[in-house]
């Protein structure tokens, strides 16, 4: 072990101390951003491989989580948006991003698929569908896999479905007018039965959401790190943990 690595250890260990249970988020969202740019960065032309070392790093993320007691955690993979990239680089992303959940359907991870698949190739919404379908009855960590997903359709999906919900059992649209509330769309949404994320991390620097659990971000925690996804460090994760057990929530009140 080098030096560098000793000292990075024991910073570790440091930033553990200072954490209590009763400080650890239950749900985390990360918007898993900068892998073309790493690949860019060094030097490779094929940014594949970028998108390859970023899915590398999923599995250490959730066994950081599991460690420090997170329940849920949210990863954005890929958004409505990236649907419109190149052929050349969409289709080896997807193909990317088939082998890495079904690397964490052996790993034993509890996976809920989230997002429009219905945009999605033929295979690869298989391929989600059937990690839900295998992974449903485990315990522990639930991970969201957002794939396909942007905020402003997930929200007009939910209320495509509550107007749908109410037409089937005969309801107007002057009945559902009268008790309409936020409730009533938060449990047509993708994560509907799970708890709002209270702290969404963002790497590569960038300080924006991009359409990322809009509805539910409402009083969410925001850590921006500066690192490109395939180099964020346990470190940096615990540092996301401190800064949010440092932050007094108050909800508006």
């Amino acid at each position: 072990m080098s030096m560098r690595d000793l000292v990075y250890k024991l910073y570790e260990r440091r930033l553990e101390r200072k954490l209590s249970s009763d400080q650890i988020p239950r749900h985390v969202g990360v918007i898993v951003d900068g892998n073309r740019r790493w690949a860019r960065a060094m030097g490779l032309r094929d940014v594949s491989r970028g998108h390859q070392k970023g899915a590398d790093k999923i599995s250490e993320l959730l066994v950081w989580c599991r460690e420090a007691g997170v329940e849920y955690v949210t990863l954005w993979l890929l958004s409505t948006d990236n649907l419109a990239r190149d052929k050349g680089e969409l289709e080896p992303l997807l193909q990317v991003i088939e082998n890495l959940v079904q690397d964490l359907v052996d790993q034993g991870w509890h996976l809920n698929p989230m997002g429009s698949l219905d945009l999605l190739p033929d295979h690869t919404a298989r391929v989600l569908k059937h990690a839900k379908e295998t992974t449903s009855h485990r315990p522990g960590l639930i991970v969201n896999v957002a794939v396909g997903y942007g905020g402003r359709r997930e929200i007009a999906d939910a209320v495509r479905s509550l107007l749908q919900e109410h037409a089937s059992k005969g309801a107007s649209i002057e009945d559902l007018v009268e008790v309409l509330d936020v409730e009533h769309i938060a449990e047509h949404l993708y994560t509907r039965g799970l708890p709002d994320p209270d702290l969404v991390i963002r790497t590569s620097g960038e300080q924006r959401l991009s359409g990322f659990l809009l509805w539910q971000s409402a009083h969410s925690e925001f850590y921006f790190c500066e690192a490109y996804w395939p180099d964020f460090r346990r470190v940096d994760f615990l540092r996301a943990l401190r800064s949010y057990a440092a932050r007094h929530r108050r909800y508006g009140s």
